[in-house]
């Protein structure tokens, strides 16, 4: 019998995803996109420089404020040629958030492999109220960013069976999970893995403009710290509101996929837990008290912990928050047997720093392209006309944010990663937003309140397929669009809500994180 054509109907949400999976899946690897971006570059300087493109504008020089007319400088010269061979090594080296990141996992990735993270993840589920389930698993979700990919790998398939043994549907406790594990994949109550990525891109943008500004890895902290709870609210109302109401009724018990140990801890792991705790108790205890004296080597010049030229207490905050994760999970493997000496210890050291092989890769082209960049003044011209414009204009401070959490949000859609994302962006908006007045923090945020409000609804994000999966333990037919379908009410909520949130503080003038305020350069 010959075979009928499928004459389903395709709606027109279900064709609007799937032309962005196929977009998404087009683009190159983000190294070869990086390594074609500098190479566009190399070409880019050579046609600019022969075409005499400049722009003239108000930039720092010798620390002060002076009319300069900027002219593009082309690669494809014998200066330019000796500078793409010679300063690749030091152009790698000297990228700003390589050495940050690598020095945070060092500690978060210790606390990963000695299972700290896993047996906390599970101890604070256990000990909740089923009337407090949704909310904790957001929360719980939102905190488990410092750990970089743990939440993708045990919160999401945790909060589906946590849900399940409460007698809710596990789809909804999977989206709950999901929506704060990947939706507030910025906020957070401690400096996660990143805080420091992303300042370090800011940093490295920001010396096209003034390379003696500072930019704090805690420059948004106070921000996202109180986004934190307005994602726990809002991912616990759509859950219990609207996602779970949706959900026909779920009477399945285990499933023969479904690991009993990511819902049980054992007596040893709680007793790692205590002392984890208490070795944490006590390393806070001695950072505090270090700080006390006037002449602490934790202050600055002028005999303070926060301001202006930042501290050694706000510099190494990398070091602190990577030693805060490694003791107590030195601590942990030791009692629950993860850890048996110190060989095993350094083996796990070296094992958080074999997942980074992407991550080395990907800086070494990125940070050819910015410096490329940099070096062609091409960022410099783009930054000098847009603020230009965008000052004749006038549209002012929130609507140009808002505009820029929108582009942001879309970009998203179609490239998933947000360092990728931020090394393409940040060279171009941060010295525009800068020479428009607006601090480079300021510009990094808008970027981080778009970039994570669409990643629960784009096929785009790295785990996306895994949730899937997950999914499909409980809904055979599930896909990309129920996944989509599932999470778009969070994903508009967040974005909404995130977006009036940072209009009215932009409104109040409130600071944005540690020392970092809404203008540049910084009043004080």
């Amino acid at each position: 019998m010959k075979k009928q054509p499928n004459t389903e109907k395709v709606s027109l949400y279900n064709r609007w995803l799937n032309g962005i999976e196929r977009v998404g899946n087009s683009l190159p690897h983000p190294i070869a996109l990086f390594a074609l971006f500098a190479l566009a570059i190399v070409i880019i300087s050579a046609v600019c420089s022969a075409l005499g493109v400049s722009a003239t504008g108000e930039l720092i020089v010798n620390k002060e404020l002076q009319e300069t007319t900027v002219t593009a400088v082309s690669l494809l010269t014998r200066d330019g040629l000796s500078y793409i061979f010679s300063q690749a090594v030091n152009n790698f080296t000297s990228y700003a958030p390589l050495g940050m990141v690598l020095v945070a996992m060092l500690g978060v990735g210790v606390a990963e492999q000695s299972g700290l993270i896993n047996a906390l993840l599970k101890r604070t589920v256990q000990v909740t109220p089923k009337a407090l389930i949704t909310p904790v698993v957001v929360f719980l979700g939102v905190m488990s960013n410092i750990a970089s990919d743990a939440g993708y790998v045990i919160l999401i398939p945790l909060g589906a069976m946590v849900f399940r043994a409460y007698g809710r549907h596990p789809m909804a406790g999977l989206a709950a999970a999901f929506c704060g594990v990947s939706g507030g994949f910025s906020a957070n109550l401690m400096v996660g893995t990143l805080d420091p990525l992303l300042a370090g891109i800011t940093q490295t943008a920001v010396s096209i403009i003034d390379p003696s500004y500072h930019v704090s890895v805690m420059g948004n902290y106070y921000f996202l710290a109180f986004s934190t709870f307005l994602i726990t609210i809002l991912g616990t109302i759509i859950t219990d509101k609207i996602v779970e109401p949706r959900l026909e009724a779920y009477g399945g018990h285990l499933l023969e996929d479904e690991d009993e140990s990511l819902t049980t801890i054992t007596e040893a792991e709680k007793k790692g837990l205590r002392r984890a705790g208490a070795v944490m108790l006590v390393f806070v205890a001695l950072v505090v008290i270090a700080c006390i004296p006037e002449n602490s080597f934790f202050r600055n010049a002028d005999g303070k912990l926060l301001g202006r030229p930042a501290s050694p207490l706000i510099d190494g905050v990398v070091v602190l928050i990577s030693l805060l994760f490694f003791l107590p999970a030195v601590a942990f493997g030791k009692t629950v047997g993860t850890f048996k000496d110190s060989k095993e210890v350094c083996n796990a050291m070296g094992k958080s720093m074999s997942s980074m092989g992407s991550f080395l890769a990907l800086a070494f082209v990125s940070a050819q392209f910015i410096n490329y960049f940099n070096y062609t003044k091409l960022g410099t011209i783009i930054a000098l006309k847009g603020s230009n414009f965008l000052q004749s204009v006038n549209i002012g401070m929130i609507p140009l944010m808002i505009i820029f959490v929108l582009f942001s949000a879309v970009m998203n859609l179609f490239m998933g990663s947000a360092s990728a994302k931020w090394n393409i962006l940040a060279p171009v908006f941060v010295p525009m937003f800068m020479l428009l007045g607006y601090s480079p923090e300021l510009c990094q945020l808008a970027y981080r309140i778009g970039d994570s409000t669409t990643n629960i609804i784009t096929p785009m994000m790295t785990y996306f397929a895994v949730i899937v999966v997950f999914a499909q333990r409980y809904d055979k037919k599930a896909g990309i669009g129920t996944i989509t379908a599932t999470m778009l009410p969070y994903s508009m909520a967040f974005l909404i809500g995130w977006t009036v949130i940072l209009i009215l503080w932009l409104s109040l003038g409130l600071p944005i994180g540690v020392d970092t305020g809404l203008f540049y350069p910084p009043m004080g």
